[in-house]
């Protein structure tokens, strides 16, 4: 190959087999798409509580002692099986420490396509099966029901002036379901947990 040769493109036809027509240019119309059916996925966030902290008074604390003790004597008394108050001394540690620990405040946001941000956890819609509202006190929260079957609710509240907004994205995604709370759920808000 002599270097004074010109090097052709492999896509380019050869020179005679060119031809000087062009084709018309074609230019679409410019249509503009109404705003009520132009896609928008703006997500509503909002802060809250992760959980509802209810202060304890003194007497919690002594009725828990108390209760705590009597469970201890009752298996020194009759099981006479030391693992159980071993189990006992440490699920009382950690309630205790449950209860000291003051709720932290996470930022939430939701979106039609991305799903649910907790802080910076992100949950999916299509994880979920439903959704219900539940009305805890002066406290609103909204329950995701999960697909699969061992799998744990996620519960998240919200303040109501963003609840509109909240059930009309989740509305479009998931179905609602009418939820109230469980009986685990109404023992532990009796227990102050």
């Amino acid at each position: 190959m002599n270097p004074d040769e010109e090097k052709q493109n492999y896509w380019e036809k050869p020179e005679e087999e060119q031809t000087d027509q062009v084709a018309p240019e074609v230019q679409a119309p410019e249509v503009e798409a109404p705003e009520a059916l132009a896609p928008v996925d703006t997500p509503v966030t909002w802060t809250a509580q992760e959980y509802v902290h209810i202060d304890k008074s003194p007497l919690w604390f002594v009725i828990f002692v108390i209760v705590v003790l009597g469970l201890i004597s009752i298996d020194i008394l009759f099981l006479k099986s030391y693992t159980f108050s071993v189990l006992v001394v440490v699920m009382a540690v950690a309630v205790i420490i449950y209860t000291r620990r003051p709720p932290r405040t996470l930022t939430y946001a939701l979106s039609i396509q991305q799903g649910l941000y907790v802080g910076e956890h992100l949950y999916h819609l299509e994880e979920f099966k439903a959704f219900g509202l539940i009305k805890d006190g002066e406290h609103n929260s909204i329950m995701l029901i999960p697909r699969k079957r061992f799998s744990p609710g996620v519960s998240v509240y919200f303040p109501e002036e963003a609840g509109e907004e909240i059930v009309d994205i989740l509305g479009k995604r998931l179905p609602m379901e009418n939820l109230k709370l469980d009986i685990i759920d109404i023992v532990v808000r009796k227990l102050r947990l």
